[in-house]
């Protein structure tokens, strides 16, 4: 079954060095190339690669629904009354004591470098199907998909957003002001609607013939997105 097939692989999005990232063993400073990276590699564009998904000649009118939907909130915050996600991203940064030109021009690291290939790729010139697996299914996705999948309680209220944003690393080790984790808020507002969209365009719409495809594909985006890990633990001085 395709799903369970994706879902393996979302099953390993877990990388060793995550707990540096969230128990607080980094000072703040030492995760500038960690957003850095995050920013260049897909935070900034995934508006832009969603619509080239959306812009492909054989894309469903219903899968251009519920890409348009997911642009229309990345691009401008309209579903969720924020505003673009790009810029949510970099008021967590102002909160955090970077600079804005610290987002300017930032070189990719190697491994970085080719898992933003992938992406350019899987978006553009492959099959718009695949593209869609590969941003919207593993890119949004996370190694706690299955338990999302499977949770059937209703979406949390305003209260148990802010009681969330106050278990976040940011706030709770480093101290920053709940108030410039707005981008997290609307994360746990609109992204279940986003992943429900997301497994229903890829499942509905991928033929016999592209499921090993769409796998293989998926399965390269996790090994380039550890080898992206890696990097980006040794340029925050994290060592294994």
């Amino acid at each position: 079954m395709l799903q369970e097939r994706l879902l393996r692989i979302l099953d390993r999005k877990h990388h060793w060095a995550w707990p540096w990232f969230a128990e607080g063993k980094l000072p703040l400073q030492n995760l500038l190339p960690h957003f850095q990276q995050e920013w260049e590699v897909y935070v900034r564009d995934f508006p832009q690669l969603l619509a080239r998904i959306l812009g492909h000649a054989e894309t469903p009118q219903d899968a251009r629904g519920m890409l348009a939907a997911n642009i229309y909130e990345e691009q401008t915050g309209g579903i969720s009354g924020s505003t673009s996600h790009p810029e949510l991203f970099l008021r967590m940064m102002d909160g955090c004591g970077f600079k804005r030109s610290d987002f300017g021009a930032v070189e990719l690291l190697p491994a970085a470098a080719r898992y933003r290939k992938l992406l350019d790729d899987a978006s553009g010139a492959d099959h718009w199907v695949v593209g869609a697996a590969v941003l919207t299914i593993f890119v949004e996705g996370s190694v706690n998909e299955r338990k999302e999948l499977q949770n059937t309680a209703p979406p949390e209220s305003d209260d148990g957003i802010e009681a969330a944003i106050r278990k976040h690393p940011l706030v709770r080790i480093h101290g920053l002001d709940p108030k410039f984790l707005e981008l997290q808020r609307v994360h746990k507002k609109v992204e279940g609607g986003h992943r429900l969209d997301a497994w229903k365009m890829v499942l509905d719409h991928t033929p016999a013939t592209l499921g090993d495809r769409v796998v293989q594909t998926v399965e390269k985006a996790l090994e380039r997105w550890l080898a992206y890990r890696d990097d980006v633990a040794n340029a925050c001085g994290i060592k294994r």
